[in-house]
């Protein structure tokens, strides 16, 4: 089994919109939120800036801590694949101090296609993980929330 890994994640929102990877595999479209592994050495902060540089093409200011959230992977949809997954997520509020053109990351993630700003209204429409956030995001709730392990 693979060691348990951090994750920092970006939780950017304006004018009731939320900013997205836009994704693509064999099902169709899938939505991720801006963020990925810290590395050894790496704050959580400094983690998400990198990730938002690198997946969305944006510097962003991070803001206090939104969530927390665990994956286990044996415990969900891509159990065949993904069971020796175990992954804890910290998503941070950000807002964005500076972008390159049309968003574009220098280092998207390999099943990347884009970045997308996405009504929330619009959140249960679309295929977007983890879907465990589109309540409380929908809602407005956004105080420092331990969620659990949700896909």
């Amino acid at each position: 089994m693979k060691p348990i890994r951090n994750s920092a994640k970006a939780v950017i929102i304006a004018d009731q919109h939320i900013l997205l990877t836009k994704n693509q595999d064999s099902d169709g479209y899938f939505y991720l939120f801006p963020g990925g592994g810290q590395e050894k050495g790496e704050e959580l902060s400094d983690s998400v800036i990198r990730e938002c540089m690198e997946e969305a093409g944006c510097k962003v200011s991070v803001r206090g801590l939104l969530f927390v959230r665990e994956y286990i992977g044996k415990n969900h949809e891509f159990a065949d694949w993904d069971s020796d997954t175990h992954q804890v997520e910290f998503y941070f509020e950000c807002m964005i101090e500076s972008q390159e053109e049309n968003f574009a990351g220098a280092n998207p993630d390999a099943d990347q296609v884009g970045v997308e700003w996405v009504a929330l209204s619009e959140l249960d429409n679309i295929r977007i993980y983890p879907r465990g956030l589109v309540k409380q995001l929908q809602t407005g709730v956004y105080s420092p929330c331990y969620i659990g392990d949700s896909n």
